[in-house]
């Protein structure tokens, strides 16, 4: 007589990780903050970089979608102030 030992599952299935949602969440409030920054200070290089990460955290699919479209919003403004604040002056820098 021979013994078998029965196979068994483990029962060790895990849900997939969203490591990319976290990123996309991170940068979306990445690009808020710089956004936010770049009304203040260096606006000709947060600008671009809160509107490039707010693209990108859309794009990934981040559950902060708010946040996102507000430091896509904010990266815009900068450009816009900054604009703006070169027509007023007539040079690249500005100041209170």
């Amino acid at each position: 007589m021979q013994l078998t030992a029965a196979r068994q599952q483990t029962g060790t299935t895990t849900a997939p990780t969203r490591t990319g949602g976290r990123d996309a969440d991170g940068m979306a409030v990445a690009s808020f903050v710089l956004g936010l920054l770049g009304l203040l200070v260096l606006n000709l290089f947060l600008g671009p970089i809160a509107i490039v990460l707010a693209a990108v955290a859309l794009k990934r699919g981040t559950t902060r979608r708010g946040r996102a479209f507000l430091g896509l919003g904010l990266g815009v403004a900068d450009l816009v102030v900054l604009a703006a604040l070169m027509q007023s002056t007539d040079t690249i820098s500005w100041s209170f």
